[in-house]
């Protein structure tokens, strides 16, 4: 089986944690064509992943007919030999199925999976492992299934080139008023809507007992700005200086300035994973709760350069997604220790 279609059309984060199962395709399977069917907001992120030959864009199950029968049209006149459905929907499942794609893997879960005809049982539900870690389970299964070698990938699984990284850190430096001599901290306080986050007041403090001369960036997405500027003030008020950076020229451009940090802060965000596939150590905060924990969203980074933090155990919903009762004397002690040898 040489071309073979891929689907992760979720969220951003959701999307790098399959950088993995990119990867392991192609190691095993050089001569292969791997297509991803992302969403429009993933794509640039999807160009520019070094194991996605070909992007086709979803236009999502809200799209009128016409647009999903062409998308089905498009996907049947690639005449794929298998798709690996990474994130599993019923959606997802009647397009590859639709698209009359022989070989049709997905996790066993609910109504979707009568569309599939290889199901590996995963229980997803219980987050025993991390989610890249199910979606490498998935392209285990196929390649055992086509008698092929597996060959695990290995961290980092984003990069750009030393030239580049010194054109986008000059570039910063001077847009921003950085200091390119010291470490620079990229906080990112919005949430995507995704998993619930620290509040401005906890970031405050944590920034604040940093040990270290550094330089603090503010980071923010599209309806974000307001609250990387309320940030700033809180900063202000303690002395402390710092940038927002909420201008960018899109994605790929935003995680080449990711790469230039020496330290990346945020909560269980996209930009959290996209700092982590580039191995940018990071500090992540994440609720409680068993479907949204550390080891469930765990980031890419390679061993050691990533530190989790979450509430308290709880037996009650509120209390696990409760991020105020996180600690963050605690966690300032903990992070001092750590990042300590990426800061000097």
């Amino acid at each position: 089986m040489k071309n073979i279609l891929v689907v992760r059309n979720d969220k951003i984060g959701d999307f790098m944690l399959a950088w993995p199962s990119f990867a392991m395709l192609k190691a095993s399977m050089p001569d292969c064509r791997v297509t991803a069917l992302v969403p429009s907001y993933t794509v640039a992120l999807a160009k520019a992943c070094p194991w996605i030959d070909e992007v086709i864009v979803d236009c999502g199950k809200n799209a009128d007919k016409h647009t999903q029968k062409y998308l089905v049209q498009t996907l049947k006149g690639a005449k794929f030999d298998a798709s690996i459905n990474l994130f599993s929907t019923t959606y997802n499942a009647l397009l590859v199925w639709k698209a009359k794609i022989p070989y049709r893997l997905a996790p066993a879960t609910k109504f979707a999976q009568l569309f599939y005809n290889r199901r590996i049982k995963q229980k997803r539900s219980q987050s025993a492992k991390p989610e890249y870690e199910y979606n490498l389970d998935l392209v285990r299964a196929f390649l055992t299934d086509q008698s092929i070698d597996i060959v695990e990938p290995r961290a980092p699984y984003f990069s750009f080139s030393l030239d580049a990284l010194a054109k986008q850190k000059e570039k910063l430096a001077v847009e921003l008023g950085l200091n390119k001599a010291l470490p620079w901290i990229f906080v990112h306080a919005g949430s995507g809507g995704s998993a619930n986050n620290l509040t401005l007041e906890q970031y405050s403090d944590l920034v604040a007992g940093i040990d270290g001369n550094f330089n603090v960036v503010l980071t923010a997405g599209p309806g974000e700005e307001e609250k990387a500027r309320e940030l700033q003030v809180l900063l202000a008020e303690k002395q402390i200086n710092s940038v927002v950076y909420d201008k960018n020229d899109g994605l790929v451009d935003f995680s080449c300035s990711l790469a230039c940090a020496s330290l990346f802060i945020a909560g269980s965000t996209g930009p959290l994973h996209i700092a982590a596939a580039l191995d940018v150590p990071t500090v992540g905060f994440f609720p409680a709760k068993r479907s949204a924990t550390p080891l469930r969203w765990k980031p890419l980074n390679s061993d050691g350069r990533h530190l989790a933090f979450s509430p308290p155990q709880a037996e009650d919903k509120a209390s696990q997604e409760n991020m105020t009762r996180i600690d963050i004397a605690k966690v300032t002690q903990e992070l001092n220790l750590w990042a300590a040898q990426y800061l000097s």
